[in-house]
């Protein structure tokens, strides 16, 4: 059994069992083996359906070994899960100022207590060592516990589904086919996929970043000329070499990785900082540089280009300093002169003399002269564009009404993700109270903008009018589209009520891997309990030393707000489980808080605000997991050790594989509906302090704001006449949450 392909299932809320393995003499008596494999799953957190039951039945015992030893490797079970603090939940933690105390007396030397193998003296008046598992000053574990809670405490199980080969390659080529944007998860998917299985014939690789995928498998393979038949710009070429560089699928500039890094170097500690150093060494990296076989490769590339010179020219010229740096460290000129390559000598021409027009040039023309025809001309020929500025169009011209008859009549020539995405947040662009509105950069950081002056030249009414005008073009184009697909009428369908709070995805771009369950940002859970474990692991494989990563949340009060972090152990209603500085070695440390809901919703809170920095040098450590933990029956905590992780009760949980950023917000508890709303938003600061909370109220708003897989599969009901039943055995058509794990399929449903 490929334990990568049983990854990329289980991400889906899948077990892979190939065909070869599946028996052909189904037993009707479960196993020893097998009752022990569905123990061993419980304790993890999941259960199977009685399709996968029968399959494992007649599995041998080394394959479920594979599968159980798989889920604990997700899940972390061998990891150490052990806290600063023994009894974190129960007593009452260190105050900040104990831990100046103690250090001034110990920068004295004339301290009096016990001294620790880390060096410090610890003051018995301050601190109790019996409640501890490390230095309370430093940080230091001396105490590991590898393994975890493993008494199935979870209240909630997981549900696997079986995957056979046919459903594995439906997987595949959705993921390539995809007509939205490729999250994080889906990425790491694809390429496993990429590289342990063939290309489908049946592959039609739309989206750009996908595609960036495809071309580098097939240039790893040596097909280079296969993959040149892929490229159809000179953006794919800059994207494919941009992401080999980098590792960025999307083309971001310098500028903002130089800046990046020296953000996430920077410190707030007098001395520490080392921006200019880490930019330095950014500029170093990005430097371009390539061999031969690389500039001749490009090269032929550029010169089979299935496109108009100066129409390649337009579509290199929002990259102009890049192109120039990348033309020169490739050598294309001097591939120009070489007989054979008339069309890049002919592009390298006419871009080095500018000798072509841009199309956003011509549009702002028009529009700066306030030529309603001319602009309204020029869009209609390019309805991606006309998307993309129909906002800021109609506030610039003041001519409401006939910029969306305009614009419906190319309406349906639009993806729908586009239509979705315009649909969504014309509400919020479109709010005369708001004076802000919020955007994601490149890097998923959360930036707040003024609102569009222009609205102040319009009623409330109107503008509420002309939001609604906006949603009624993107659900009538859908309804037609939903109703020219084949279909039985008068057939039944089901829609799972927790498709509801699970929002259709177009193209959020998560930069984090969902390993147990993959949804999408803004996806909502709720919560059985009124007491919450938030819990984050990190230092998996990395030797022993200093790594300070920080688990904090913010509980936000309608005129104030309180912060449990390592600075402030014990808030009302939440406790931390201490701060560790230092990993100890290959196995990684914790920190947990927990929250008790009943009592924050005495006190009045909205929200609670979790975010994971980096204090240390650089950015989020690779391979950290963060996640929370919900059950309705009591969740222990270890006696000895202060343990308090059972992977039967995890909800949800995310893993960073890259660099983010110093900070990042994974989740928001809507305290008053007991709710737990998955989100990710980066953020350059060395701890919660850092963190703009009008950015994180804002992104709630747009998701809240964003069609759900539920109210789409409404309108598809609709379209198509199909009669909604409440019972998923009586239905023609059967959609549950587990369906929408597979977000491949939701896409290719209801976007394709």
């Amino acid at each position: 059994m490929n334990t990568l392909l049983l990854k990329v299932s289980l991400r889906c809320g899948a077990i892979y069992v190939p065909s070869r393995s599946i028996a052909h003499v189904i037993s009707k008596n479960l196993t020893h083996g097998t009752i022990n494999l569905l123990l061993q799953l419980r304790k993890a957190g999941y259960s199977v359906t009685e399709p996968l039951l029968h399959v494992l039945n007649g599995t041998p015992q080394i394959e479920a070994r594979i599968i159980v030893d798989t889920i604990n490797d997700i899940m972390g079970c061998s990891l150490n899960w052990a806290p600063l603090m023994k009894d974190w939940n129960t007593t009452v933690g260190h105050s900040w100022q104990d831990v100046k105390d103690a250090e001034f007396r110990n920068l004295l030397g004339n301290t009096s207590g016990v001294r620790l193998s880390c060096g410090h003296t610890i003051p018995e008046d301050l601190f109790d060592l019996d409640h501890y598992n490390g230095c309370p000053l430093c940080g230091t574990p001396f105490v590991t516990a590898p393994g975890v809670i493993f008494n199935g405490q979870g209240s909630k199980l997981k549900q696997l589904k079986l995957w056979t080969d046919d459903d594995l390659m439906e997987h595949y080529t959705n993921l390539l086919n995809s007509p939205v944007a490729l999250d994080a998860t889906q990425v790491d998917s694809l390429k496993i996929l990429l590289a342990q299985m063939p290309l489908p014939a049946t592959a039609n690789v739309r989206m750009k970043e996908t595609l960036m995928l495809v071309i580098d498998t097939l240039v790893e393979a040596g097909k280079d000329d296969e993959a040149g038949r892929l490229i159809k710009s000179p953006v794919d070429v800059m994207r494919y070499l941009w992401y080999k560089h980098t590792g960025y699928l999307q083309i971001v500039p310098p500028r903002v990785l130089i800046d990046h890094a020296a953000a996430s170097a920077d410190d707030h500690r007098p001395g520490l900082s080392r921006s200019n150093e880490s930019a330095q060494r950014k500029r170093e990296e990005l430097k371009l540089k390539y061999d031969r076989a690389t500039c001749r490769r490009v090269a032929q590339w550029m010169n089979s280009l299935p496109m108009d010179v100066r129409k390649a020219c337009e579509e290199m010229h929002p990259r102009r300093e890049m192109w120039v740096r990348f033309i020169r460290a490739l050598r294309l000129p001097e591939y120009a002169k070489r007989k054979g390559y008339d069309y890049l000598r002919n592009l390298l021409d006419v871009f080095y003399r500018k000798d072509y027009a841009v199309l956003q040039g011509w549009i702002e023309e028009y529009k700066l002269r306030y030529d309603f025809s001319g602009t309204m001309s020029i869009l209609k020929q390019y309805p991606g564009r006309f998307a993309r500025c129909l906002f800021s169009t109609l506030l610039w011209f003041g001519e409401e009404d006939r910029v969306i008859k305009a614009f419906s009549d190319v309406a349906s020539q639009l993806p729908p993700r586009l239509l979705i995405t315009l649909g969504m947040y014309a509400d919020l662009y479109f709010d005369p109270k708001r004076s802000r509105r919020t955007i994601k950069t490149v890097l998923g950081e959360g930036v707040n903008l003024p609102a569009n002056p222009r609205l102040m030249w319009y009623t409330e009414g109107r503008l509420l009018e002309i939001a609604n005008d906006i949603k009624k073009i993107y659900q009538d184009v859908m309804r037609e589209r939903f109703a020219a697909m084949p279909h039985k009428a008068g057939t039944t369908i089901y829609i799972d009520p927790d498709l509801n709070y699970i929002p259709v995805s177009v193209g959020d771009r998560a930069s984090t891997i969902q390993d147990v369950n993959a949804v999408p940002q803004g996806t909502t859970f709720k919560l059985e309990s009124t007491r919450l474990r938030v819990f984050m692991q990190w230092g998996k494989g990395l030797p022993a030393g200093h790594l300070d990563m920080d688990l904090s949340c913010a509980v936000v009060y309608p005129h104030s707000t309180e912060v449990c972090a390592y600075f402030n152990l014990n808030i009302p209603g939440a406790n931390h489980s201490g701060d560790i500085q230092y990993i100890p070695d290959k196995v990684g440390t914790a920190e947990y808080v927990e929250l008790d809901l009943a009592h924050l919703q005495q006190r009045g809170a909205k929200y609670v605000i979790f975010t994971c920095n980096a204090y240390s040098y650089g950015d989020i450590a690779p391979n950290l997991v963060l996640g929370w933990m919900d059950s309705k029956f009591p969740m222990q905590v270890q006696e000895h050790t202060g343990v308090a992780y059972d992977p039967s009760c995890v909800q949800h949980q995310v893993r960073v594989t890259k660099d983010t950023a110093k900070g990042l917000v994974f989740g928001v508890i809507n305290v008053f509906e007991r709710k737990m709303i998955w989100l990710e938003n980066a953020f350059e600061g060395q701890n919660i302090q850092g963190l703009n909370l009008n950015v994180i109220t804002d992104l709630l708003d747009k998701l809240a704001a964003k069609t759900t897989i539920g109210k789409m599969l409404s309108i598809k009901a609709e379209a198509q006449k199909l009669r909604i039943v409440p019972n998923a055995d009586a239905a023609d058509e059967v959609y549950t949450q587990q369906w929408a794990q597979d977000q491949a399929a939701v896409a290719k449903l209801l976007l394709d």
